[in-house]
């Protein structure tokens, strides 16, 4: 498994490493030199990898960055965070597009995928 986060590596390693998260690589906004939604964010993260745009899915909970991935050529799952901002939140409680694959939660994910 890969994520591409806009955070710093270094505390993203430790925060899987804390949490034992099975990660296989961490790439995003340093290595990329772009921060999500940028295109180059998911494209380079995809060179990175040495596959293609559409051989690499993007699972997030913000439309937006679906949209960004999806219009670079990657995949897309929406997976919600409905209080990522806390009880109030509104915005990026449903999926608000044609993506690949939508889930309730990761399990969900997974299991959509025949993991």
């Amino acid at each position: 498994m890969l994520t591409i986060l806009n955070g710093n590596i270094a505390l993203m390693v430790n925060m899987a490493k804390r949490a034992g998260l099975p990660w296989d690589a961490i790439l995003g906004a340093e290595p990329a030199q772009h921060y999500k939604p940028h295109p180059e964010a998911y494209l380079r993260t995809a060179a990175f990898l040495g596959i293609r745009p559409d051989e690499l899915m993007l699972g997030a909970a913000h439309n937006g960055d679906l949209k960004a991935a999806q219009s670079v050529g990657l995949k897309t799952a929406f997976v919600p965070r409905p209080n990522e901002h806390g009880p109030g939140q509104t915005k990026d409680l449903i999926a608000e597009g044609n993506w690949d694959v939508v889930a309730t939660d990761f399990i969900d994910l997974a299991a959509k995928m025949g993991c």
